[in-house]
């Protein structure tokens, strides 16, 4: 209850301004309780719930079903695609681990527990200032009293001596004087009180570390021996100076006078030469990319007809025939540089389906000389995207199936060298020596493997001179261990004091399991293929008595883990069943077979080539007794065919002859037949239905041979 007196303010509700004390407040309150109570009824019937029209209507059931959440410490807002350079496999990689920390608040405090021994230290210390502060107060107190009465001593004579002197008006002023030095005279100053520090009130504070002492160290040596030296530089002495240099230029200029003009003559075009160079170098790079696209467009253009035959055409003829099949040239690739060297080997890249690597080099010792690294696009027939060359003969070629950019090549002076497609120069990344285990004869076959346990690239060679080596790819040099030495049975010859020589097979091509990753065969040129284990160095875990000659190539069927096929210069191919030691299948081609290759789309199609020029196309599903195309696909009959390789997606192989030409050619439909589609049922596909088909051929055979 307010007293009358007080006045309330404006803005309040009237409501209170009509208070007042008395005993008639009770029973005004009483009826404005009574109208407050009807106004609230009111104000309830007026408040309806409106619905908005498309709210649900749940049941009890569902009201009270609980919706539990989980919550995890992941952070949502945390990226997933974070990618960091790897400069070891030179590419982007996405990280697998992402920090799922998020931090809201931090602050670093100084907080120190009171019951530790810094706490009790520190409030020690600040006991012992506190009293010594009172003490200095009391003491200052004292000394600033007895100087103030002293002070007010000859303050009040001085004012009686001025009352006297002065008149009546200034008395009053005097008393005022009086009465304020009583004041504070009886009044005794308090201490000032010490600000607590805060974070409203903030202080600087620091605190010192110890340092450890300094220790000086010294250590005495001879002191370097002086000499004392001293001149005067008068006119004649700098003219003989500039004498002795002008008898230098002189003597200098003599002797280049002394040169004969041809050798002059030829420094300076060298000159020039790396000038124009390095100008024309500057102005091509500018526009590479840009002339790139240029001649590709002309390029379509111009081989327009081989590129619609290559996407639409199908031999109609094909229905005619009794199951046989042609093969149609497409693009011809050849480079003047690499004119009189042979087609040692063909690769097709693993991740862009048009280009293929193509290896140069010479079959005949009494010719050997450089050897040449190109790589052709289907996109872009006349001109080759790469081009490396090296001293000695490319024999082999292989490229990684999971860093398409690196190329490993084998010489025929037995060195191993890695190319990265990446850094277009013309010397390779990594080349063995004679210090790193090369070998002595030449590199016949080369092949990628698998990553080592420290992740570290390797791959395998063969060579004449019996050693089967792998290779590792370290920082900055190539590592080498030899796996199997090869060694021709029965040739062992007793030598002097009895001692036994053995004489080293020569291995010719090899080739590893699809699955099984320590298994490889290897091709000699005896003609014996032995299968060979990773582990074991010392034996083979069978040998097989292939050919009369030596064994050209050998490839293990991408379908069927048993078979494999191998091609001589005795002029068969067979396939084996690497459990039974004779073969499944012979065929005799008339001709040395230079190479051979399994087709990607069917575990029974193959091909072969012959040094006659033929290319040999088999399909055991159709005809288990001969060729179902035997076609030339060179223009002249003294060209040999060295290599054939199937594109993994296309329907087109690639073969290479001993003129360095390279031909695509177009497999026609009866070349790769696949099964009919029946009325109701769905065509079977995929690498078990490829397995069965090849194992039913393998049965009947196997059957005849238990019969016989």
């Amino acid at each position: 209850v307010f007293p009358a007196s007080i006045k309330m303010p404006q803005k309040q509700p009237p409501r209170r301004q009509s208070i007042s004390v008395g005993r008639g407040t009770r029973k005004r309150d009483e009826d404005s309780g009574t109208e407050v109570g009807e106004g609230t009824d009111e104000w309830a019937q007026s408040k309806a719930t409106v619905r908005p029209p498309d709210q649900l209507e749940l049941t009890d059931a569902e009201l009270k079903e609980e919706f539990t959440r989980i919550l995890t410490a992941n952070n949502p807002h945390a990226p997933q695609n974070i990618v960091r350079y790897s400069f070891k496999e030179g590419t982007y990689k996405l990280i697998g681990v992402v920090n799922q920390l998020a931090v809201h608040f931090s602050q670093v405090g100084n907080l120190i527990p009171k019951d530790s021994d810094e706490g009790r230290r520190q409030h020690y210390r600040d006991e012992l200032a506190a009293i010594s502060y009172q003490g200095s107060q009391e003491s200052t107190k004292v000394v600033i009293s007895e100087t103030e009465i002293l002070e007010e001593e000859e303050e009040l004579k001085e004012t009686e001596a001025e009352t006297e002197a002065g008149s009546q008006t200034d008395m009053p002023v005097a008393e005022v004087a009086e009465k304020v030095t009583e004041e504070e005279l009886m009044t005794p100053k308090q201490p000032k009180e010490r600000k607590l520090t805060n974070k409203f009130n903030f202080s600087e504070r620091a605190s010192q570390t110890l340092n450890n002492p300094l220790r000086d160290r010294e250590c005495q040596m001879e002191p370097p021996p002086r000499t004392n030296f001293s001149a005067t530089a008068n006119q004649w002495e700098i003219y003989d100076a500039y004498v002795e240099e002008l008898e230098k230029q002189e003597k200098t200029k003599e002797k280049e006078k002394a040169k004969t003009p041809v050798a002059k003559k030829m420094g300076k075009m060298a000159m020039r030469k790396m000038t124009s160079m390095e100008s024309q170098s500057d102005d091509i790079t500018k526009v590479t990319q840009a002339a790139k696209i240029v001649e590709r467009m002309v390029n379509q253009n111009t081989y327009d007809d081989v590129a619609q035959d290559f996407k639409y055409y199908e031999d109609a003829a094909d229905e005619y025939r009794d199951q046989e099949g042609t093969l149609l040239p497409l693009w011809k690739f050849q480079n003047d540089k690499a004119k009189r060297l042979a087609v040692t080997a063909l690769c097709w890249n693993p991740k862009y389906n048009d280009l293929f690597a193509v290896g140069h080099g010479s079959y005949d010792f009494m010719k050997q000389s450089q050897g040449m690294l190109l790589l052709y696009s289907m996109k872009n027939p006349s001109f080759p995207e790469y081009i490396f060359s090296s001293e000695s003969g490319i024999m082999c070629l292989d490229m990684h199936v999971d860093h398409p950019y690196l190329v490993v090549v084998g010489h025929y002076d037995g060195n191993v060298a890695i190319y990265n497609l990446k850094k277009p120069h013309s010397q390779p990344s990594f080349r063995s020596s004679a210090k790193s285990g090369k070998h002595t004869d030449p590199v016949w076959q080369v092949r990628w493997q698998k990553d080592d346990m420290d992740n570290n690239l390797n791959f395998f060679s063969v060579s004449s001179d019996g050693r089967i080596v792998s290779w590792t790819l370290l920082k900055s040099e190539l590592v080498h261990t030899d796996v199997i030495k090869l060694k021709a049975e029965g040739s062992t010859t007793d030598g002097l004091d009895g001692l036994q020589l053995h004489t080293m097979g020569c291995g010719t091509a090899f080739d590893f399991h699809k699955e099984i990753d320590y298994m490889f065969l290897v091709g000699t040129e005896e003609g014996k293929i032995y299968k060979c284990s990773k582990s074991y160095s010392s034996k083979f875990l069978d040998t097989y008595d292939a050919h009369n000659m030596a064994v050209d190539a050998v490839s293990w069927s991408p379908y069927h883990t048993k078979v494999f096929m191998s091609c001589s210069s005795d002029w068969t191919v067979k396939i084996w069943d690497h459990t039974i030691k004779t073969p499944m299948f012979i065929y005799d081609l008339n001709s040395a077979v230079g190479d051979v290759a399994w087709a990607p789309y069917s575990s029974t199609v193959f091909a072969a080539v012959t040094t006659n020029g033929k290319t040999h196309v088999f399909d055991l599903s159709i005809n288990k007794y001969e060729a179902i195309c035997s076609q030339p696909v060179v223009t002249k009959k003294k060209n040999k065919i060295t290599h054939v390789q199937f594109n993994p997606i296309h329907p087109i192989i690639i073969v290479g002859d001993d003129r360095g030409h390279v031909i695509c050619l177009k497999l026609s439909p009866n070349l790769r037949k696949m099964p009919k589609e029946k009325k109701g049922q769905e065509v079977q596909k995929g690498p078990a239905v490829e397995i069965a088909k090849l194992d039913k051929l393998l049965n009947l055979v196997r059957e005849v041979k238990t019969k016989t």
